[in-house]
């Protein structure tokens, strides 16, 4: 049974009505020790869609753990009165994170733009032991169908020409009939990801889609039709295009600590000119 406090807490969250206190437009509903605890923060964290019960009991164990969180920090502090590593590792970690939050600020906004497709291409030509295929990679397409659907004949025509014609008539049926439909053609996809969409039983299917281009299954209620138009294996060098993103993120963290040691140089000498630093 929720205890009345509980209750009135619950209130408070669902009607705006009740005693208002001036904490900056806030209303409290909880003190302990001179900390209080909002209504509207724990409104803030209040995940939606809760049934009432669900979100009494949501608020009952946020309120006790925000407590808990209160008075072992002040038992802490009783019991730990000299702070002062501890004051020093927070002003590290501030520096610190100051720092970061700057350096990837003009990182992006002196770096990013400036990698060139070329040197990206040169990058990923030169370094091409680092781009290795670590799962199968296929370029294709596909659709699914019910066993109902109207012209299966057709669709097993078309689906196995990679004709701009064949295409468009398959893009005009999915629209009508498909319940799946991927075109591929044009990218590189995991091979796991369209062996998720087929029931495909084989002890290797990887392997099959490599070996078998154009593939057909049937279950009770559909059709599966694949296409196979590129495939690569593990071990192989990963095109140019899936591994694009990669190669730009290589080059960016290589260029980024060959800016920031030209800019702390520069500051540091810009610093012993102007006699700012002080050597004792």
């Amino acid at each position: 049974m929720r205890t009345t406090c509980f209750g009135l807490i619950f209130m408070l969250l669902c009607v705006s009505c009740g005693e208002h206190y001036d904490h900056e437009g806030k209303t409290p509903l909880v003190e302990l020790n001179g900390n209080f605890l909002y209504r509207e923060d724990l409104q803030s964290v209040l995940p939606p869609d809760l049934s009432k019960d669900d979100s009494l009991l949501f608020a009952e164990n946020y309120i006790r753990n925000w407590a808990e969180d209160i008075l072992l920090y002040d038992k802490a502090c009783d019991n730990i009165p000299d702070n002062k590593e501890i004051d020093k590792l927070v002003d590290n970690y501030r520096r610190a994170l100051i720092m970061h939050t700057y350096q990837q600020a003009l990182i992006h906004q002196k770096l990013a733009d400036e990698i060139t497709e070329q040197e990206l291409v040169d990058y990923y030509n030169n370094n091409q032991g680092l781009f290795k295929i670590d799962r199968p990679l296929i370029k294709g397409l596909f659709i699914k169908v019910p066993l109902t659907a109207p012209h299966i004949a057709n669709v097993r025509r078309w689906y196995k020409s990679e004709t701009s014609d064949a295409v468009e008539h398959l893009e005009k049926y999915q629209m009508r009939n498909a319940v799946k439909y991927e075109y591929f053609y044009d990218r590189w996809v995991p091979v796991s990801e369209v062996l998720g969409m087929m029931p495909l039983d084989k002890p290797d299917a990887e392997e099959y889609l490599n070996k078998n281009r154009h593939i057909e299954l049937k279950d009770t209620a559909f059709y599966y039709f694949l296409n196979v138009n590129d495939y690569r294996p593990v071990g192989e060098q990963e095109p140019y295009e899936f591994a694009r993103k990669h190669v730009k993120d290589m080059l960016l963290n290589l260029k980024q600590v060959v800016f920031m040691k030209d800019l702390k140089d520069g500051m540091y000498e810009r610093a012993v000119k102007k006699n700012e630093i002080k050597f004792y």
